[in-house]
């Protein structure tokens, strides 16, 4: 089968194994405090510009998420989120599970915009309402769109105006790096808090979170406690940080993916498949004849986004740091074969 269905379903690169292997006997204190954590902390600090942020290892994405908005926010507050956005489609409720109200705003790219910004903010606000306090931002999206620098700037400037915090799920951080030109500094300048995904670009598991904003910081690890975000064996979670951000394997990890996603729309452009949204990252849209999708299924591993019409599909083809060229050739030969 040629497997289009993640950027998680293998395990880790090899460089991330070796270090874990080269580590496994090692005895280190628990829960984040190990040398391999702080060593790894210090990295992104430094990759970030940024000497004064406060840097979590958690296992993954939806746990990040979760208490990040939970320990950031008070009771009544809400976050601002594209309708499409993970908190909203992704993670069964664990946001509203914590008393936390998410505003679903619709957007056709998935992006928030200043605009959407400030429509969200102008409903009544009193002591009978939850009060917005928090934008919700991922990059790349779930749509696969990229926030550029510019774009990233002007949602900070809008942020300070209404008073709202600015927070990236960065979960596909390198892709949105490689494809929008921006750099770990763009998000530490720019975001009160973001996270750097490794789970889908190239470790086993893991994802940091970079706390930039100082009045977020004090007592998180209290809340990761209490989330049960605290790995006791932390040292996992360091040593496979330190490993992908060893001269510039994450992004290269990355690159690799997004080339070979360019590759694929390229090539469904020339069989004159249309795409939800254009191509921008490691996942692809198409819009398949109906039966285009179930002649796929037999060969390919994909997720199946949603039905566009009465005779066709949206379906997600993603691209990983280990996908072969092959496989895109691959499935590009299939398509042309099941569309005659």
């Amino acid at each position: 089968m040629l497997y289009f269905r993640n950027d998680y379903g293998t395990g880790a690169h090899p460089a991330v194994l070796e270090a874990l292997c080269r580590t496994n006997m090692e005895a280190t204190p628990g829960y984040g405090t190990d040398p391999y954590c702080l060593e790894a902390a210090e990295t992104i600090r430094s990759l970030c510009r940024c000497p004064g942020a406060a840097v979590h290892f958690l296992v993954g994405g939806t746990q990040v998420n979760k208490t990040a908005i939970a320990a950031f926010l008070r009771p009544y507050e809400a976050v601002i989120a594209a309708a499409s956005g993970h908190i909203c489609v992704h993670e069964a409720g664990s946001v509203e599970q914590d008393g936390h109200t998410v505003l679903r705003l619709t957007s056709p790219d998935g992006k928030l915009t200043p605009e959407l910004l400030y429509d969200a903010m102008r409903g009544p606000v009193s002591e009978h309402t939850v009060i917005p306090r928090l934008a919700y931002i991922s990059n790349t999206t779930e749509l696969g769109t990229v926030y550029s620098r510019s774009e990233l700037r002007s949602l900070r400037k809008t942020c300070d105006r209404l008073d709202l915090l600015l927070y990236c799920d960065g979960a596909r951080l390198g892709s949105a790096m490689d494809a929008g030109g921006t750099e770990f500094s763009d998000y530490a300048e720019n975001c009160d808090a973001f996270t750097i995904g490794g789970t889908k670009n190239g470790l086993l598991f893991g994802e940091a979170l970079v706390i930039v904003n100082p009045a977020l910081q004090p007592h998180f690890r209290n809340c990761m406690k209490q989330q049960g975000a605290m790995l006791a064996k932390g040292r996992l979670l360091g040593v496979q940080f330190g490993a992908i951000l060893r001269d510039g394997l994450y992004l290269s990890l990355a690159a690799h993916a997004n080339s070979l996603a360019k590759r694929l729309s390229e090539g469904l452009e020339k069989l004159g498949v249309p795409l939800l949204v254009p191509a921008e990252s490691n996942q692809i849209f198409p819009i398949l004849p109906d039966g285009v999708v179930e002649t796929l299924r037999q060969a390919v591993e994909f997720e199946v986004e949603r039905k566009t019409d009465e005779t066709h599909t949206c379906v997600r083809f993603v691209t990983a740091w280990h996908t072969p060229a092959e496989a895109v050739d691959a499935l590009l030969a299939l398509m042309e074969k099941s569309l005659k």
